[in-house]
């Protein structure tokens, strides 16, 4: 009899340490994340705006205190704006890549076909990707949320990257269509900022 209860306590305590043991390695697996450093080849928080001109040349828009700059490429169905906020001191706080129909009727400065560097960020996340590939290579967002912007109906993932630490972007917002009819939902706009947004 003693026999049997001591195999019955050993299975059991065998299964306990192999649940503990299993446990933390599929958590860590279902809620791995990753930050991303730039975009558009471009560090917020750390790269000055001489590194956007060598890669971009000269900006097509400056605001009138000369801290946000866009470039505007434009194509035969669409156009990518490439904008940038900047500090004081010319330090990148922020990248926006926004893809938008081409505007009919309406000249835009061309620099030639849009750059890919212009359309991705550093895990290789591009402008027309679909939703799905933002959560393979991010996890899960920390929030979700509806949006619009120029009419149409638009879903916001919010990224914050607090956790990497204070020396790398902070914050990243994807906003992608909304699936319809069976087609996956697309990205159509990635910002990186160093600060919260």
């Amino acid at each position: 009899m003693r026999f049997w209860v001591s195999v019955s306590l050993g299975l059991v305590l065998g299964a306990v340490v192999h649940a503990q043991s299993a446990g933390p390695a599929q958590t860590q697996s279902v809620h791995r994340r990753f930050n991303e450093l730039t975009l558009a080849g471009l560090r917020p928080g750390r790269d000055k705006v001489g590194k956007a001109m060598q890669l971009y040349g000269k900006p097509d828009f400056r605001s009138p205190d000369n801290q946000s700059l866009s470039w505007n490429y434009e194509g035969t169905e669409e156009a990518l704006i490439l904008n940038l906020d900047l500090d004081k001191a010319d330090i990148v706080q922020s990248v926006r890549a926004t893809r938008v129909a081409a505007p009919s009727g309406v000249t835009w400065p061309r620099h030639g076909p849009i750059p890919v560097r212009a359309t991705e960020s550093g895990r290789g996340l591009a402008i027309g990707a679909p939703q799905l590939r933002v959560l393979q290579l991010y996890g899960e967002p920390d929030s979700r949320s509806p949006s619009t912007k120029d009419g149409r109906k638009l879903e916001l993932l919010y990224y914050a990257f607090d956790w990497a630490g204070s020396d790398v972007p902070q914050v990243m917002e994807v906003l992608c269509t909304v699936e319809d009819d069976g087609k996956p939902g697309r990205v159509v706009e990635i910002t990186l900022a160093a600060p919260s947004l």
